[in-house]
């Protein structure tokens, strides 16, 4: 059974919706903590989580005394603090989303996937290709391995066109954590064929692998992304004041 996302996370996602579509244009203020609870149904305690996350995600900014302003209507962000689902984020920005398969097969692990899945070299994995757009534009491009003991290229090919966080779970493989490397490269001719951008456009690369409740690696995924359509972004804390 799929966990139900969080009140504050609900409210988060139909506010950024609000902002993207113009409701609240860039430059306003939000209603009232007041009117915002009326239209929302919800605690002051859950609000102001919302907003919170409002405030790290750089789309507004609160002002001491005055109130909480739209900064900007930025481009679809990743917040790598949180692990989620892409395809539920995009629909949540507000953005026409798609996903577009273009590939799901058994190979054989190399020693990368191997490593990072804890299993044997050459053990059959299933390679799922996808290509996310936001606005019938192409956003990412992935390939994510999954042990062929979980997923099946053939059976689960329309699963993939969803969330494969969500398939995750179904099968009893809920993901817990993900650990992730960023790195900046430049389109090759592959990538600039796939992400309909020039050779030598930079994007953004993230090695992620993904580890389930039990501490078993369920997923290796390997993503481009295209900067002007997805910013991968860290909100880190402060270190507050020096301990004494």
């Amino acid at each position: 059974m799929r966990t139900r996302p969080l009140l504050a996370d609900v409210v988060r996602a139909e506010l950024r919706k609000a902002i993207m579509s113009g409701e609240f244009p860039v430059g306003s203020k939000l209603p009232n903590e007041e009117l915002l609870r009326e239209r929302f149904s919800v605690s002051r305690v859950t609000l102001r989580e919302a907003v919170r996350g409002l405030i790290e995600d750089g789309m507004v900014v609160r002002q001491h005394g005055s109130g909480t302003y739209v900064t900007h209507r930025p481009a679809l962000r990743n917040s790598l603090d949180t692990n989620f689902s892409y395809t539920e984020y995009l629909e949540s920005s507000g953005v026409r989303a798609g996903k577009q398969v273009l590939s799901a097969r058994i190979v054989v692990a190399d020693e990368a996937t191997a490593q990072a899945l804890r299993i044997e070299v050459e053990s059959d994995v299933v390679e799922i290709r996808r290509v996310r757009n936001a606005d019938s534009r192409p956003a990412i491009y992935s390939e994510d391995y999954l042990p062929a003991s979980i997923v099946d290229p053939k059976a689960d090919r329309d699963a993939f066109r969803d969330s494969l966080y969500r398939l995750l779970e179904e099968r009893g493989h809920a993901v817990e954590h993900g650990e992730a490397i960023l790195v900046p490269v430049v389109a090759d001719r592959r990538l600039a064929r796939v992400l309909d951008v020039a050779v030598g456009t930079p994007l953004q690369f993230l090695e992620q692998v993904d580890v389930d409740a039990q501490g078993r690696p369920v997923m290796r995924s390997l993503e481009w992304h295209v900067p002007s359509m997805v910013e991968l972004r860290v909100y880190r804390r402060g270190p507050g004041p020096s301990a004494t």
